[in-house]
């Protein structure tokens, strides 16, 4: 078992214009409700560090955590969250500025829901990843709610639906500890490849 990756909440920015100077960012994006914050948790080993809920769209800033080497930032998940269009919208437009203009940014984490899969929403997103060529790894969240009889089959579907190579793809599980060293190393290999 890897070491836990030692964070620090820094802030809450509304806009890349209330971000402090970093060394190395990687960035956490995917659907509301997907795990973002327990996965945050789990990297850290802590049960406390981001605040998580069952109700989706709890993340509306960037939310900033130091660690070695650099900086992990939350972004506002994207689909469902019963919050007005209007405010959906400068949720997607805080993101987008984000990926596009930050430059410490090294690497982009896509969480996709291991359990449902890649949804048009993630096609969407991992679409727009590639055209605006910002350097992206997918995370199957939620590794242990796929059943054991059904994972082989999931992670063929899931690769597939994501335009990749099952080896490309890291399934993790935030409650289980699943892939959990792998994506710590992927993180402290991204940020010291600066």
């Amino acid at each position: 078992m890897s070491e836990p990756l030692p964070m620090r909440f820094v802030l809450s920015a509304p806009d890349l214009a209330g971000l402090p100077p970093s060394r190395a960012e990687v960035a956490v994006i995917g659907r509301s409700n997907v795990g973002k914050s327990s996965l945050l948790n789990a990297l850290a080993r802590r049960r406390d560090l981001a605040k998580t809920s069952g109700k989706p769209g709890k993340t509306r800033l960037l939310n900033l955590f130091e660690t070695d080497g650099g900086t992990l930032v939350d972004l506002p998940g994207f689909g469902y969250a019963k919050v007005a269009a209007t405010e959906r919208r400068a949720w997607q437009q805080r993101m987008e500025h984000y990926l596009l203009e930050r430059e410490p940014l090294v690497l982009t984490l896509l969480l996709v829901d291991g359990e449902v899969g890649p949804t048009a929403l993630d096609r969407d997103m991992l679409g727009w990843l590639r055209h605006a060529e910002v350097p992206f790894q997918v995370v199957a969240t939620k590794h242990d709610k796929v059943k054991a009889s059904r994972r082989d089959r999931r992670k063929r579907d899931l690769a597939s639906g994501c335009g990749l190579d099952q080896r490309e793809v890291v399934w993790v599980s935030a409650d289980k500890g699943v892939g959990i060293d792998r994506l710590r190393g992927l993180v402290r290999d991204a940020l010291a490849g600066v």
